[in-house]
């Protein structure tokens, strides 16, 4: 095994790019699997905006996919994967129908259309063409914070970004998660710099601060920007090599959801479109379904934990007019 990088493509056979246009303050985040990966969705914000997630379904024919693609640019960030998909089948990649394929690309979109960005871009959004362009720069190595589908992102307080990270499950398998914060509550504890996620946090990768001594009252209040449902989501992929059914995968991603409610106050409200899936690559097999699975799940929360927090402490302020602080602005050295 490769020195690890803390980042989901740990998981081999899993590769991550970045596509960012800083003039409308958006972009786009692929993650490609080398082969085709059995996936599974967990769908519990109250305004979600999603495609091609129906194949997920546990009765759904095809099983596996070749890529997951999350963006901003709300409802038009969707056509973000098509140019995903259009990457891919320049490789041949894609679902064999005789001699046609057809690349399988769910994705999940997150609103940053109110943050400042020049979203005046003519007829059609440029998402299509960013989806390519991070599917082309899919890679083991890629950054975090403002890039990608983080680069607009905001929470409550805070600017939000792309994070990530991984670890070694008790079963022996690898767990990584990646994602996008654009919350509606907080991903810091009250208005001070501790992050809700710090019980799970390894070394000092968003800080090193630990957990507040005490909560107070205004810590645990419900801060929430936006009154639409349209506007906030948190998006995030969790990647195993694990050999796993759909079912079980589905399993995965619901324990592993709990991460998210450890790293956003308040989480899962009807303003929010949270949205958690799940790839096994299935290199490694799983020896008891049933305990390893229970094991997989905690691990893969604790790593969405620690993604969501790193991803708003690598985060940058937008450079316009207005522009929430970012954690370093305010907190750093």
């Amino acid at each position: 095994m490769a020195k690890p990088c803390n980042l989901i493509t740990d998981v081999p056979g899993v590769r991550v790019g970045h596509a960012t246009d800083m003039k409308i303050g958006s972009g786009v985040t692929a993650i490609v699997f080398d082969e085709p990966a059995i996936a599974a969705v967990d769908q519990r914000g109250g305004g979600p905006g999603t495609r091609e997630v129906s194949l997920l379904e546990l009765a759904a024919t095809v099983q596996h996919v070749d890529a997951i693609t999350i963006s901003g640019g709300s409802a038009f960030g969707l056509e973000s994967a098509a140019g995903v998909m259009a990457y891919l089948a320049e490789q041949g990649r894609g679902y064999a129908v005789r001699s046609a394929r057809v690349p399988i690309v769910p994705g999940a979109i997150l609103f940053d259309l109110l943050n400042g960005g020049d979203k005046k871009w003519g007829r059609y959004p440029p998402y299509r063409e960013l989806g390519h362009a991070a599917a082309s720069a899919a890679a083991q190595d890629f950054a975090l914070g403002s890039v990608g589908a983080g680069t607009g992102a905001l929470t409550e307080n805070l600017k939000g970004g792309i994070g990530s990270a991984s670890a070694l499950s008790p079963t022996g398998h690898i767990v990584g998660a990646i994602a996008a914060a654009n919350a509606a509550g907080r991903v810091t504890v009250g208005d001070g710099p501790h992050f809700w996620s710090a019980p799970f946090e390894v070394g000092n990768e968003f800080g090193g601060l630990g957990f507040p001594a005490r909560l107070s009252q205004e810590a645990l209040a419900p801060h929430l920007k936006g009154a639409s449902p349209l506007q906030n989501t948190t998006l995030a992929v969790i990647a195993t090599d694990a050999e796993l059914t759909r079912a079980q995968a589905a399993r995965l991603g619901s324990i592993a959801s709990a991460g998210l409610a450890r790293a956003v106050w308040p989480v899962y409200t009807p303003l929010d479109g949270d949205i958690v899936f799940t790839a096994a690559t299935g290199h490694r097999p799983v020896a008891d379904p049933r305990r390893d699975l229970a094991a997989l799940g905690a691990t893969a929360a604790a790593c969405l934990a620690r993604a969501i927090a790193r991803g708003a402490y690598e985060a940058m302020a937008l450079p316009y007019p207005g522009s929430l602080p970012a954690w370093r602005d305010r907190f750093g050295k």
